[in-house]
């Protein structure tokens, strides 16, 4: 079971109104299919995945007995690796 905290949900309404929109289903395969966690923030789980080619979305997330509660989540741009780096 995935439940939103009232934050997040407001979340959706904002990211919408600046032109990002989230579907549920994206942030649900986040938290069960990343691509990364962090556990730096325990008891909170951050997972990443990436949505397009210039963008990652990270969830931030806590289980409990079996629940997932999301806390928040927000876009990212992807960094460029510079190759000419050594």
């Amino acid at each position: 079971m995935v439940i939103y905290t009232k934050h997040a949900k407001e979340k959706f309404k904002i990211l919408k109104e600046q032109g990002f929109v989230v579907q549920k289903r994206v942030i649900e395969e986040t938290v069960k299919s990343p691509e990364l966690i962090d556990y730096s923030q325990l008891p909170l789980l951050i997972g990443q995945k990436s949505i397009d080619e210039k963008h990652i979305l990270k969830v931030v997330f806590k289980k409990e007995n079996g629940i997932i509660k999301i806390i928040t989540f927000y876009p990212m741009r992807k960094r460029k690796l510079n190759k000419n780096k050594q």
